[in-house]
């Protein structure tokens, strides 16, 4: 049975009463899980995140994902069905003589009366690397239970020593599917949302707001309430809101480069294409349209590493290199200036000799392995760990490539059906 914690009402316990005046984003915030949409891998009934929270056998937790994907709601449901005190600080406003006091506090109310204490840190990334040292020791005696919140790789943000302690859950952007599920949410909720404001918003309008969220709720919902607050009552009291009111309250530009329209998959195959046809200057300018539009430019940098290994391949395997070190670093320096390392990529990718024979090879061989179904290993391949499978033929007659004088062998490393096969044809070299 979900149990709830019995404590009085604090900042993660707001009742409606309470937040009427708040922003849409925080009134709409789920209080229980069945309301959480759009990190199933994390909250489904058979996850053990969820089952950890809903049993109060919570341990320390990192949790790490973009802007308005949930990481602050967990920790309301945290608050929610906890038993233990749960205390909210945040590394932006607070320093370490406030978490000082938080952890005498919770060292008193362990001894009491052995109440445990869960500390909320959002942007945790926010305090430096001694900063962090304060809470290696609490979080090892189990003075606290540490629930962090980050946007920024953990990797790179949070030291060695507390990521170990603790469990690192990743939350993705909000997929437009969810986002459209909060949307819809949003506008029928007569209690919270704004279904009291009769806001008729077209379909067109509906996905154009979608896109803004750009897999951020937070963002789309602040976007919904300040289009359906601006718009003018009807006659019949309702107020439609179409494409160009949307495009004028919010203003255009920033919803031209829609994450679910044409344009967004337009530009990043003319990107690509002109990366595979060696056009340098075509690539740095479709690479400028995509940052002048706001795209995240981890999703460029993921694409070219895609691109080192398909379109690249084995005609310069340093490609693959510079695409990783590129993604790496934009992780590392952020915008503005990850723009000149994805500028470095860009260009050292399109100026490579391109071969996709790895690429065409790994396809023709999945076609085999589909077609043919669950062909058998060869017994000469096989490993004969015990007496039994040696005395049924694992691993008789294979040859050991490094007897031989040349350091090679013919044997066949493909079922019987399948033993003339080649699916690899690397381009010669030039």
């Amino acid at each position: 049975m979900t149990r709830f914690r019995d404590q009085a009402p604090d900042l993660f316990t707001v009742h409606h009463e309470q937040v009427v005046d708040a922003p849409l984003a925080e009134r709409m915030r789920p209080r229980t899980f069945e309301d959480f949409v759009g990190q199933d891998d994390i909250t489904a009934t058979d996850r053990p995140l969820r089952r950890a929270i809903e049993a109060d056998q919570l341990s320390s937790v990192i949790f790490w994902g973009p802007p308005g994907s949930g990481k602050t709601t967990l920790a309301h449901l945290i608050a929610r069905y906890t038993k233990a005190q749960f205390v909210s600080f945040s590394a932006v406003t607070g320093g370490v003589p406030e978490l000082r006091m938080i952890i005498k506090a919770a060292e008193q109310r362990r001894l009491i009366n052995g109440q445990r204490t869960i500390l909320f840190v959002d942007e945790i990334h926010r305090f430096n690397k001694a900063q962090q040292d304060a809470f290696l020791p609490h979080v090892e005696r189990g003075t606290i239970i540490l629930v962090g919140a980050t946007t920024e790789n953990p990797s790179f943000e949070v030291i060695s020593p507390l990521l170990s302690r603790s469990i690192l859950v990743v939350l993705k952007p909000l997929s437009d599917e969810a986002l459209g599920r909060i949307l819809d949410r949003a506008l029928n909720d007569s209690e919270v949302g704004l279904g009291q404001l009769k806001a008729a918003v077209s379909p067109q309008a509906c996905q154009r707001l979608v896109a803004c969220g750009n897999g951020d709720a937070r963002a789309m919902l602040t976007a919904l309430e300040f289009v359906v607050r601006q718009a003018p009552r009807g006659s019949d009291g309702t107020r439609a809101i179409d494409v160009a009111m949307l495009e004028a309250a919010l203003n255009a530009k920033a919803l031209r480069y829609d994450k679910t329209g044409e344009e967004h998959y337009n530009t990043i195959s003319a990107y690509i294409k002109s990366l595979r046809d060696s056009d340098a200057d075509g690539a740095l300018y479709w690479l400028a349209r995509m940052l002048e539009a706001g795209e995240d430019p981890t999703f460029i940098a993921r694409r070219m590493v895609i691109f080192a290994s398909e379109d690249v391949g084995n005609a310069d395997p340093l490609a693959l290199v510079v695409a990783v070190s590129v993604a790496q670093a934009v992780q590392l320096v952020g915008l503005p200036e990850a723009q000149i390392n994805l500028a470095h990529g860009t260009t050292y990718l399109a100026s490579r000799p391109k071969d996709n024979a790895s690429y065409i090879a790994l396809l023709e061989a999945r076609k085999d392995a589909q077609g043919h179904g669950n062909l058998g290993v060869p017994l000469h391949l096989r490993n004969a760990v015990t007496s039994v499978m040696k005395d049924l033929g694992y691993g008789t007659d294979y040859r050991y490539v490094h007897d031989d004088p040349r350091a090679r062998t013919e044997q066949t490393h493909l079922p019987p059906v399948l033993k003339d096969r080649r699916y690899y044809r690397p381009k010669p070299s030039p």
